[in-house]
């Protein structure tokens, strides 16, 4: 028999959920007949599977103890180091200067050393958290970088503010811009562009083409030339639509491939200039919210911006 006390971070989850996320080795088969024969209650009564769960809640799940394994002591964002570049931090959220050369998550290399592992670490150093004392939430990050692209990057230190952050990023309610230099200089000082991008995902390529077809998707980029000295450009760029390389794909299809990027540049420009990254930062962002807002309600209209971009003054 297992037994949970939920808690503020667990609460506001439906049963199944929750039972998912805390009990991963239990069978969605197992879980759902467990409910239907009363063999999982909340307060032991009977539940449904669509109930959700309120903090103080005690949940018992009466099946074999084999289904929950045992509870681990060694993590591994124990491995790393908490080194961290903090650009803003409150008791619900962080926003975190990804440098380049980190990756976010763990990808097909296994490494540990990843910004989530980083952060993990940070605020269990910090007493903010406790793996033991959680039954299914993990901080988070709500947004992705590449690993040779760096910038700001969001994270949620409670389940209520991580719910009310990702709303927020597909309503776009948060405004992200980019700094970028550019080989050559854009037919426009500002333009909004609108084209088609593939994926291929077995070579984790993307192609960008004038015409919709059923296999891509539309991007649409715009941008501002900040300042140019003829052959480079430092550009601020948004995004209007979030697809896989969009900015870099996206300028070099116009001509102005991005400093740097061995995938859609020039490595004979690159080498030239020494640079063997692309030059891509996600420097600034606003909290536009619209709408509820809950606990975050107090960032509506705050903005924050790192200063610190390695090419800022390559022009």
């Amino acid at each position: 028999m297992k037994r949970y006390i939920i808690n503020s971070n667990d609460a506001g989850q439906r049963v199944d959920k929750f039972i998912s996320k805390a009990a991963p080795m239990l069978p969605q088969s197992a879980l759902y007949k467990g409910i239907r024969t009363k063999n999982i209650k909340v307060n032991r009564k009977r539940c449904e599977i669509s109930m959700r769960l309120r903090e103080g809640d005690i949940l018992e799940i009466y099946l074999p103890d084999d289904f929950f394994g045992e509870e681990s002591t060694e993590y591994e964002f124990m491995r790393v180091t908490g080194n961290i570049d903090v650009v803003y931090e409150d008791e619900n959220i962080l926003l975190i200067d990804k440098k380049c050369g980190l990756v976010v998550h763990e990808d097909d290399r296994g490494e540990a050393d990843t910004l989530i592992n980083r952060m993990l670490r940070y605020l269990y150093d910090k007493g903010e958290y406790d793996p033991t004392s959680e039954n299914s939430f993990v901080p988070a990050l709500c947004n992705r970088l590449d690993r040779n692209t760096g910038g700001i990057v969001i994270a949620a230190k409670s389940a209520e503010a991580l719910r009310i952050l990702n709303r927020k990023i597909r309503d776009r309610e948060i405004d992200k811009r980019y700094l970028c230099i550019a080989v050559g200089v854009p037919p426009k000082k500002e333009d909004t562009l609108t084209h088609y991008l593939f994926k291929d995902s077995k070579t984790n390529m993307v192609t960008v083409s004038d015409k919709k077809t059923a296999a891509n998707k539309t991007i649409v980029t715009r941008y501002r030339v900040l300042k140019t000295n003829g052959r480079l450009s430092l550009l601020e760029i948004e995004l209007l639509t979030g697809r896989t390389h969009q900015i870099r794909a996206h300028m070099a299809y116009i001509g102005c491939p991005l400093l740097g990027d061995g995938k859609y540049g020039s490595n004979r420009v690159n080498r030239e200039y020494g640079v063997k990254t692309q030059a891509l930062y996600s420097y600034r962002l606003r909290f536009d919210f619209k709408g509820d807002n809950g606990i975050l309600d107090y960032l509506d209209g705050r903005e924050f911006a790192v200063e610190d971009v390695w090419f800022k003054d390559f022009i």
